[in-house]
């Protein structure tokens, strides 16, 4: 049975920021690691969106995906000061396209240490009985 929720929590880890998400599809999942992600460094609970961010990746294997859309959302934070507080990723045949929401990161509080690479070590994104799950060591 594919269970009909969403969402993601942190996980205990060493030094770093360790994101489990879960959800009934593969992209509903990544959208979960990446807010799990967002939320642990700024505040977005009553952040709206002001603006939309394309991108474009063509992984071959959903964990490459996942760790593709994680390394986008830090290099737009780290180079445009933005972060997102929604995204939509849609299939396109041989790529997937990423839609992000973004809002300015400095007009949110800062509740923790911001990401500065995503961990190979340990990554998985995987499908089950239960719907789809990943984990994810981000290193701050």
């Amino acid at each position: 049975m594919v269970h009909s929720t969403s969402g993601h929590r942190s996980v205990p880890h060493t030094a770093d920021l360790r994101i489990e998400a879960w959800a009934p599809t593969r992209d509903g999942c990544i959208k979960q690691a990446v807010l799990g992600a967002v939320e642990s460094f700024v505040d977005t609970a009553v952040a709206g969106p002001t603006h939309t961010r394309r991108s474009r990746l063509t992984q071959e294997r959903d964990d490459d995906l996942l760790v593709a859309v994680l390394e986008e959302v830090i290099y737009l934070l780290d180079v445009e000061g933005e972060a997102p507080v929604d995204l939509t990723l849609r299939d396109t045949g041989n790529s997937v396209e990423v839609i992000f929401e973004m809002v300015d990161a400095s007009t949110l509080p800062q509740v923790g240490a911001v990401p500065k690479a995503v961990s190979l070590n340990d990554l998985r994104l995987s499908h089950g009985d239960a719907g789809w799950r990943c984990l994810v060591t981000l290193d701050v």
